[in-house]
Parts: structure tokens; sequence; C-alpha cells
């Protein structure tokens, strides 16, 4: 089953730009595939806005978030895996979700487990 995430990561991206609030998101960047500027990592850690007139060509799939963004005037191209993403909130209140580590990857089907009854 695919994880819902990166549905809900799009979700509210969606509505904070319709709601004239800032996205962010925090990134764990001890995830492997992270790409991000390290001079802007505090505590293995890197708060992106990603709000669309603070990015060009943003891209949020399935299984990450691509752009690119200026840092110190200088453009960076940026990738996280969804896996890495920790929480997406608005810059102005806070507003937003967290992702607990169950939701990042695709829950395996359990089989029920079946007694006979005689």
């Amino acid at each position: 089953m695919t994880s819902v995430v990166p549905y809900l990561v799009r979700a509210y991206h969606q509505w904070m730009e319709d709601s004239g609030l800032t996205p962010h998101i925090l990134v764990d960047c001890s995830k492997s595939s992270v790409v991000v500027p390290e001079p802007f990592i505090q505590k293995g850690k890197i708060v992106l806005n990603i709000a669309n007139h603070a990015t060009n060509s943003l891209v949020i799939n399935n299984e990450s978030i691509s752009f690119k963004a200026r840092f110190e005037g200088k453009s960076h191209n940026i990738y996280t895996p969804i896996n890495a993403v920790l929480t997406i909130y608005a810059g102005e209140n806070g507003e937003g979700m967290f992702f607990e580590k169950d939701q990042m990857l695709p829950k395996k089907e359990k089989k029920p487990i079946l007694t006979i009854l005689d």
C-alpha cells in the first residue's frame, strides 16, 4: 500500500497556498538521498519554505519533494525523499501536521488469523 504522507503534504500545501499561508517542511537530513545546502542544516534538520513564490519547479510526488530555491542569493537544487519529511506547517501560525514513522513506510498487509471452531 502507498504511504499517505505525500497525499497529506500535497493537500496541506494546497490548503496553505489557498489560505495565503506559507508552507514549510521540516526535513530529517540524516536520511539518505536528502540534497540540501549543508551550511543551513541545524541539529541534523532543515526547515524549507515550499511556497510557490519561494520555489522554482516544485514537484511533490509519492516518492519525493524537489525544487530549486535560493539560499543567500545562490540557487540550489533541493531534493528530499518523502520519508525524510517530519512535518508540514504554516510559517505564520504553525498549523500543520507531524508525520509518525509508521506513516512513512507502506504498511504490510497482515493476513487474518483464522481458527476452526467446532
